[in-house]
């Protein structure tokens, strides 16, 4: 590996610090005295560098890569060769690349089809110019969403070639670069096109969704399972439709004519596969994986089918209560019925009298004796008035016969007479 350049200078490049490591080269970030802008300076590796048929395939393709104009990818602004080194100049991204957003966990489909359609754009294009990005993984796509109001992706650090080259390899046949997401053409030295991108697009497409790349372990581990071996389930990892598991295998399919024809292609199955949960969060990880069969020798038991419990008794509904029936279960006092006023009777003054009231056990026998009382006074004012008429004459003679006889029932019928 190359030594570490910071504070040095490249050319008319001061180099400020390292952004990031891969198998073929260094990227780091600087500064251009001559326009005194910020880029991203990625600079070969010595021990590719004096290979001579590499040092000419990556002239050409930064030539040629140099004249790509698409919204989603990285622009060169310059390459070149200083005291022995080979160096590419692009675009500074302020943002962090993919490899970061899954480090610690799957992100949501929906943002997962988002970012990869993107990326599924520019490949398509290059495909089309017949260049193969041979290089794809989470660490050298970059996302910002500085930019515009949601994420946007650039795809950068091009390990370039054209169509139906056999990839990047030393003089020797040794591979270059990172096996974790390459195609198994790309690892056989065989030669590669668009599809080789395709397969790798399906392997991003794969760790997103489970926050893992589809093949662990060490490197010549990692090799085998894209070569022979069949990629875990997506489902076996997290919870997400069935569907998603006959993309994936379609996409990371060993023979390169079993893929899609397209990467747009393959983030459209995607689509469609995970539209059933495309505005959730992040596939839940499974936690419990599917059960282990019994040990050897064992009988599985069989589950006993859960018993039925048997159905509630009705309920005996009871006849409404009639009114008599009402009038004897009602409460001595019931709430006002909703709605209608309540009427309170302020509090009565100090010193008032009782009788104020119009009801209460103290004003019932009020009436009856105010009556009796009355009759009374009127009994004994007669009295006195028949005795005072009979004395007046001075005469001893009973009274006349016309004079009715008291009562002391009834009230007297006629007026007493005076006798001449």
């Amino acid at each position: 590996m190359s030594e570490d350049l910071t504070g040095r200078r490249l050319g008319h490049y001061k180099i400020d610090a390292v952004l990031g490591r891969g198998g073929m080269s260094v990227m780091y970030r600087a500064t251009d005295t001559r326009l005194g802008r910020k880029v991203a300076l990625k600079v070969m590796g010595e021990h590719i560098t004096g290979d001579a048929e590499f040092r000419e395939r990556f002239v050409d393709e930064a030539r040629n890569t140099s004249a790509i104009d698409h919204a989603n990818i990285v622009p060169l602004y310059d390459f070149g060769e200083v005291d022995g080194m080979l160096y590419i100049a692009m675009r500074l991204v302020d943002g962090s690349d993919l490899a970061s957003k899954i480090k610690d966990g799957p992100i949501s489909a929906q943002r997962t089809l988002e970012l990869l359609g993107q990326v599924a754009e520019a490949l398509d294009m290059l495909h089309e110019r017949n260049l193969v990005h041979l290089d794809l993984k989470p660490a050298n796509v970059l996302v910002t969403s500085r930019e515009s109001s949601s994420e946007h992706v650039y795809l950068a650090d091009f390990g370039l070639t054209r169509r139906g080259a056999t990839g990047h390899r030393t003089s020797s046949g040794d591979f270059l670069g990172s096996p974790t997401y390459a195609a198994p053409e790309h690892l056989r030295g065989e030669p590669v096109d668009g599809r080789t991108d395709l397969y790798a697009l399906a392997c991003m497409l794969f760790a997103c969704l489970t926050g893992r790349p589809p093949f662990q372990g060490q490197v010549q581990e990692v090799i085998q399972g894209h070569l022979h071996g069949e990629p875990p389930k997506v489902t076996s990892l997290v919870v997400l439709p069935a569907d998603i598991d006959d993309v994936l295998r379609r996409g990371m399919a060993k023979k390169a004519d079993q893929r899609y024809s397209t990467c747009k292609g393959l983030i459209t199955a995607a689509k469609a596969a995970l539209s059933p949960v495309a505005g959730e969060g992040a596939g839940r990880r499974r936690t419990e994986a599917v059960p282990p069969g019994p040990p050897s020798g064992a009988v599985p038991v069989q589950q006993q089918p859960q018993q039925a419990y048997p159905p509630p008794p009705p309920v005996q509904q009871q006849p409404y209560p009639g009114p008599q029936q009402y009038q004897q279960q009602m409460p001595q006092t019931l709430p006002p019925p909703a709605g209608d006023p309540v009427r309170l009777r302020p509090p009565m003054p100090v010193g008032s009298s009782s009788f104020a009231t119009k009801s209460g056990g103290s004003a019932k026998w009020v009436v009856p004796v105010l009556v009796v009382v009355a009759l009374g006074v009127l009994v004994v004012l007669f009295v006195l008035m028949a005795n005072s008429f009979g004395s007046g004459g001075g005469s001893t003679e009973p009274t006349s016969s016309r004079t009715s006889t008291y009562n002391s029932n009834n009230l007297p019928s006629e007026v007493p007479t005076i006798g001449d």
